[in-house]
């Protein structure tokens, strides 16, 4: 079945470069009205311009599509709010939100000021939830919603001088958990992308040959799944290159003290047990992680419990 988007209404962050364009325009060539929000900042979030935003907007146009530009810093929640008034003004509702806006500020954390490190959270973390946050109401009343929130393999991985990205972008994969139970029951799904890709974020980063590989554009299809009809929920999404795969948390089974065994000795001599990729489970909820262990500690003393 062919995915589209016909009479959807999509908001792309940092739309105006780079994979948030490819995005948005995927997005309209498949039928989306598509608001192209970007600041139009450096790398680095300073400065601002509209000409980035609106070069997408004409882009989508050209091409017989629908779209509106909007330069809101994602991190301040009035312009976000002035977003979303002026995206229901003119189309009525908002069905897709793809948070992927960014800034890069790398250092070594020891030579990186806090007010570096809170700037690219607020802008990763803090602008994802400030803009979904406008949104989710509509959404709500809606019944319908998708949203998707940009991770990386810095924050699910690590990569050295990203301490401050790698936070913010690890914060996605908590961010979607909570919001995938909290919007089921109005039909709105929620996943991470984590993508690998040639932009200007990455380009001084990776050799020229790979960069040929790692277009935006190649990662833009499973963005469009993850905010499709039919889309999943509580996915992460690892893509680049025209890679795809699914980045899962496991817990391995670990073990159980208790009495004179319970003591760091014990913790230091079994901790190949504790570590053993046997039996691993993938959890999907914090209170599984709990049941899990109260469970076990409970067997281990001969108890039976009954969780209702």
């Amino acid at each position: 079945m062919t995915i589209r988007f016909d009479n959807r209404v999509a908001i792309v962050t940092g739309a105006g470069t780079g994979l948030g364009r490819a995005h948005a325009l995927g997005l309209a060539e498949r039928g989306a009205r598509v608001v192209i929000n970007d600041l139009g900042a450096a790398t680095d979030g300073s400065g601002a311009s509209e000409s980035a935003a609106q070069s997408v907007v004409d882009e989508i146009r050209a091409a017989g599509g629908q779209a509106m530009a909007h330069g809101a810093d994602v991190s301040d929640p009035d312009g976000v709010a002035d977003m979303v008034t002026q995206t229901l003004s003119q189309w009525g509702r908002i069905d897709i939100v793809v948070n992927n806006a960014g800034i890069l500020r790398d250092k070594t954390f020891s030579n990186m000021t806090l007010d570096d490190f809170r700037r690219v959270v607020d802008v990763h973390l803090m602008g994802s939830a400030t803009v979904t946050h406008a949104c989710w109401p509509v959404m709500r009343e809606q019944g319908y919603g998708r949203v998707v929130l940009t991770s990386s393999g810095s924050g699910l991985y690590g990569n050295f001088g990203q301490s401050n990205y790698g936070a913010a972008k690890a914060a996605m994969m908590g961010l979607m958990n909570v919001l995938h139970m909290e919007g089921a029951r109005d039909n709105i799904r929620v996943n991470v992308l984590a993508p690998t890709a040639a932009t200007r974020m990455t380009e001084a980063l990776i050799p020229a040959d790979a960069l040929e590989l790692m277009a935006p554009e190649t990662i833009t299809p499973g963005l469009l799944y993850l905010v499709s009809e039919d889309a999943p929920s509580r996915v992460m999404l690892g893509a680049g290159a025209g890679c795809f795969a699914q980045t899962r948390v496991y817990e391995s089974q670990g073990i159980t003290l208790q009495g004179d065994d319970l003591t760091p000795e014990q913790v230091a001599a079994r901790f190949a047990d504790i570590t053993s990729a046997e039996d691993q489970q993938e959890l999907t909820s914090a209170f599984d992680q709990t049941k899990k262990y109260v469970s076990n500690a409970a067997m281990a003393r001969g108890l039976s419990l009954d969780w209702g």
